[in-house]
């Protein structure tokens, strides 16, 4: 079942246990949720004239990971469903139409996934990544057509890189890992079966869990040790699951794009010897 997020209903329905400090965010963020998407935690500890801890805890208090995991939420929350002409897609509309419409949706979910990148994670992600002994990547169904993507990119940097489609051979990978290697888990929902049963062996083996999630209250995000978020929305004829992978890609690209220029010159060796191996495939 999709798993749902309500930020403002947690504020409302918590209210009236907050101290004075926790109402004062909290009134701030009821008095403007879109502009609270937009703002960083530093940015908010100053107008309120709190401290950052302060506001870290209050996300925690409503049920949050943390701050960015309660921007997501609210995110998803209060941007508007899709509205415009061009976006929404009818059943009468023209082949043409609908291939605009799918562009521009696309335009959308990266766009606004840009928008709520916590770049302190990507920083913390890409240094895990650089130091790494191994990456494997994981994911099932679509996700897994994403976890392959950023296999075939990453086995081009050079470092020791593994992906397996069937979910046995998952959980065995899984086992294999040591507490110096990092896991990528892709999953829309993060709360499949596959997904937490894999998360199970990860988090004994105690690897480091990068997850890419569009939902910031799954099982997967509150158990990664760094999580990365999408945003994007359903319609009639298209998935949100659907919607979100051209997101996931591009925040697998810009892992692959930040490890690629802090490997330098490793990273650009690794990536000529490739080419010069696969020569022999062009005619």
């Amino acid at each position: 079942m999709k798993q749902q997020q309500f930020a403002l209903a947690a504020i409302r329905g918590s209210y009236r246990h907050f101290s004075e400090k926790e109402k004062k965010i909290a009134d701030y963020v009821l008095n403007d949720p879109k502009n609270i998407i937009h703002l960083t935690i530093n940015q908010i500890a100053d107008e309120l004239g709190l401290a950052e801890s302060t506001i870290f805890r209050f996300c925690q208090r409503i049920g949050f990971k943390g701050f960015q995991a309660f921007k997501i939420s609210l995110a998803a929350e209060v941007v508007a469903p899709l509205k415009d002409i061009h976006e929404k897609i009818e059943e009468g509309d023209s082949i043409s139409a609908v291939t605009e419409k799918v562009f521009r949706s696309n335009i959308k979910t990266l766009e606004e996934t840009l928008q709520i990148v916590d770049a302190e994670a990507m920083e913390q992600a890409t240094q895990k990544l650089l130091e790494a002994r191994k990456i494997d990547f994981y994911g099932n169904g679509g996700s897994a057509m994403v976890a392959m993507d950023g296999y075939h990119k990453f086995v081009r940097l050079g470092l020791h890189v593994s992906m397996n489609l069937d979910s046995h051979m998952q959980l065995m990978a899984a086992s294999q890992l040591q507490s110096n290697d990092v896991a990528i888990v892709i999953s829309h929902s993060g709360s499949t079966t596959d997904v937490l049963d894999v998360l199970r062996v990860l988090k004994e083996k105690g690897v480091t869990i990068i997850s890419v999630t569009n939902f910031a209250k799954s099982p997967l995000s509150k158990e990664a040790d760094i999580a990365l978020y999408t945003v994007s929305e359903e319609t009639d004829f298209r998935s949100e699951a659907l919607a979100s992978r051209i997101a996931q890609l591009s925040l697998i690209d810009a892992l692959y794009t930040n490890l690629m220029i802090l490997r330098g010159h490793k990273g650009k060796k690794a990536l000529q010897d490739m080419r010069h191996a696969m020569t022999h495939k062009r005619l």
